[in-house]
C-alpha cells in the first residue's frame, strides 16, 4: 500500500514531468548549455516541505546532526546538475541543491543518503581540496575519488552512486577501502592514461531509469562547484565550523565525529579510529578456507574447498617500549584498540618489543594488560615481523616513534599492518611501509566505557579518517 510520503513524492514527480520540456532539457545538455525551466511557487513549496519530511526523518533518529546542519544550509532547485543533489559555497554560506528529475525518483533512505553525501564534502573540504588536484588529475578522475571517499561510509545509496566496487570492476583496479582521497585520485587516473577513451560514465547503470541515464554524469556531477563564491580553505573550514557547532545537538555518527576531529585540528593531524574499525571489518569479513565443508556455488566440485565465516580474527599489537613511547600513551593505546575490535570476534596478543621481541601474551579486557617491561635499547622493527609471519596474524597493529631501520628484512605475509606513529615521533624510517602511516593527534579523551578508574582525561586520540590536507 502507498504511504502519504510516496503519494505525495509521485504527485509533486508528475508535476515535473508537467513543468519541463524533456526535448529541449536534453538539446540544452546537449549543448552544453544551462537549463532551468519557469518554476511555480506552489511546485517549489511543495518540493521543499518534502524536503522537510526528510530532514524531520533524519532529526528522529542518530543522524540528527545532518538534519540540524541542513536547516543552516540555503537551499534551491536546479534541473541542470547531473545528480539528485549537490553543494556550493554561495553568498557566505553553503547552499544544496536537488534536481527534482533525480530526487524524486529515491525512496526515503536514498533521499537521507544524498542530503548526507553533500554534507560529508563540506565536512572534508572538498570544495577546496578539488581545485588543487583537478591540476593534477582529470576532473573525472577526482570526482570519482571524492565520491568513492565519502559514499564509503554511507548506505542506502542512489543505484547511480559512485562506489569503491563498482570503480575496481569498472577500470579493473584493485583499490583499498578507507583510504585517501589522493590514493585513489594516483591509482584511478593511472588506469585512465592506460585507457584510449576515458570518457567514460558510471560503472553500472542497469538500474537507472531513463531519465537518470540521460542526467546522471560522473565528470560533470561537481561542475557547480565551479560557481561558489572565491574563497580559500581557511574560510571554507571556518564556515563549516561554525555550522557544525550549531548542528552539534545531539548524538554524532562516529564518522562525522572523525570527520569534525579532523576539520577543527589545526595542525592538520590525522585521527585513526575510523580506519581500524574499517579495518577490522575487512579482517574479519575474511573466510576461512576449509576442507572439510564443500563450495557453497558449486557443491559438486570437490576439488573446490568451502569457507567459513565466523572464525576468530588474530590481532597483533606490537609496542615499541624502547622509550620512545610514555606510559600514558601506551595505557591510551592499548584502551582504544581493545574498545574498537571488542565487538569482533578476535583474540588480542600484546607484544613488547625494541630491538628484539622482548614479551608476548594475550589480552581480552584493560585488566589483562601487564605492567610494561623496561627497556632503553634501540628499535628494530623486523624481529616483530618475523614473529607475525611464523602465526596466524589477520592485522598488526605497531605503535613507534617510527626511528628504526630503513628496510625491513623479511616481507609481510598474509596480513594487514597498520602503524601508528606516537605524539613525539614525526615519521617512519622504512623506506617500505607495506600499510597505512598515521600519527597519534593530541586531543581530549572522552570515553565512558573505560574499565580503569585512574586514566587522565587527557591523552593521545587514535582515531583515522580520510585525511584533510
Amino acid at each position: 500500500m502507498e504511504s502519504y510520503f510516496e503519494k505525495r513524492v509521485n504527485k509533486l514527480y508528475q508535476q515535473v514531468n508537467k513543468l519541463i520540456d524533456s526535448t529541449e532539457m536534453y538539446k540544452a545538455k546537449r549543448n552544453g548549455e544551462k537549463f532551468q525551466p519557469e518554476i511555480t511557487k506552489e511546485f517549489k513549496e511543495d518540493f521543499f516541505k518534502l524536503v522537510d519530511k526528510v530532514i524531520l526523518s533524519l532529526m528522529e533518529n542518530k543522524d540528527n546532526f545532518y538534519g540540524y546542519f541542513l536547516f543552516q544550509m540555503g537551499r534551491e532547485i536546479r534541473f541542470d546538475i547531473t545528480s539528485a543533489s549537490g553543494v556550493n559555497f554561495k553568498g557566505a554560506k553553503y547552499v544544496i541543491y536537488f534536481n527534482p528529475i533525480l530526487f524524486l525518483q529515491l525512496n526515503m533512505k536514498q533521499m537521507e543518503t544524498t542530503i548526507k553525501h553533500e554534507i560529508h564534502h563540506v565536512l572534508s573540504l572538498h570544495l577546496s581540496r578539488a581545485k588543487e588536484l583537478k591540476n593534477k588529475y582529470s576532473t573525472l578522475t577526482v570526482n570519482l575519488a571524492m565520491d568513492i571517499v565519502v559514499n564509503q561510509y554511507l548506505d542506502n545509496l542512489p543505484p547511480y552512486s559512485t562506489t569503491l566496487k563498482g570503480v575496481n570492476l569498472k577500470y579493473n583496479l584493485n583499490m583499498e577501502a578507507y583510504n585517501t582521497l589522493e590514493y585513489y585520485a594516483e591509482k584511478i587516473q593511472s588506469e585512465l592514461d592506460l585507457m584510449e577513451e576515458n570518457d567514460e560514465g558510471e560503472e553500472d547503470d542497469s538500474q537507472m531509469t531513463n531519465s537518470m541515464v540521460e542526467s546522471y554524469n560522473p565528470e560533470k556531477m561537481h561542475d557547480m562547484w565551479q560557481e561558489s563564491d572565491e574563497f580559500d580553505e581557511k574560510t571554507l573550514r571556518e564556515f563549516a565550523e561554525k555550522v557544525i557547532n550549531a548542528s552539534q545537538k545531539g548524538t554524532i555518527p562516529s564518522q562525522v565525529e572523525s570527520l569534525i576531529a579532523n576539520l577543527k585540528n589545526s595542525q592538520g593531524e590525522i585521527p585513526w579510529n575510523i580506519m581500524l574499525k574499517k579495518l577490522m571489518g575487512t579482517v574479519e569479513s575474511n573466510k576461512k578456507k576449509t576442507i572439510t565443508r564443500r563450495n557453497r556455488r558449486q557443491p559438486n566440485r570437490l576439488d573446490l574447498r568451502g569457507e567459513i565465516r565466523n572464525h576468530k580474527s588474530e590481532i597483533a599489537v606490537a609496542i615499541d617500549i624502547s622509550g620512545s613511547i610514555s606510559n600514558e600513551e601506551f595505557k591510551q593505546a592499548i584502551k582504544e584498540v581493545l574498545s574498537i575490535v571488542k565487538n569482533y570476534n578476535h583474540e588480542i596478543t600484546i607484544i613488547e618489543c625494541d630491538k628484539e621481541v622482548k614479551r608476548v601474551y594475550k589480552a581480552k579486557s584493560v585488566r589483562d594488560i601487564k605492567k610494561r617491561l623496561t627497556s632503553g635499547g634501540a628499535t628494530k622493527f623486523t624481529p616483530v615481523f618475523e614473529y607475525a609471519n611464523n602465526t596466524k596474524c589477520n592485522l598488526l597493529i605497531y605503535f613507534t616513534d617510527g626511528k628504526g631501520e630503513r628496510k625491513l628484512e623479511v616481507v609481510p605475509r598474509g596480513y594487514r599492518t597498520l602503524w601508528v606513529i606516537s605524539g613525539r615521533g614525526d615519521e617512519l624510517s622504512l623506506d617500505e611501509s607495506y600499510g597505512p602511516v598515521k600519527k597519534l593527534s593530541n586531543v581530549e579523551v572522552k570515553d565512558t566505557e573505560l574499565e580503569l578508574k585512574d586514566v587522565k582525561t587527557d591523552g593521545y586520540s587514535m582515531n583515522n579518517q580520510e585525511p584533510i590536507f
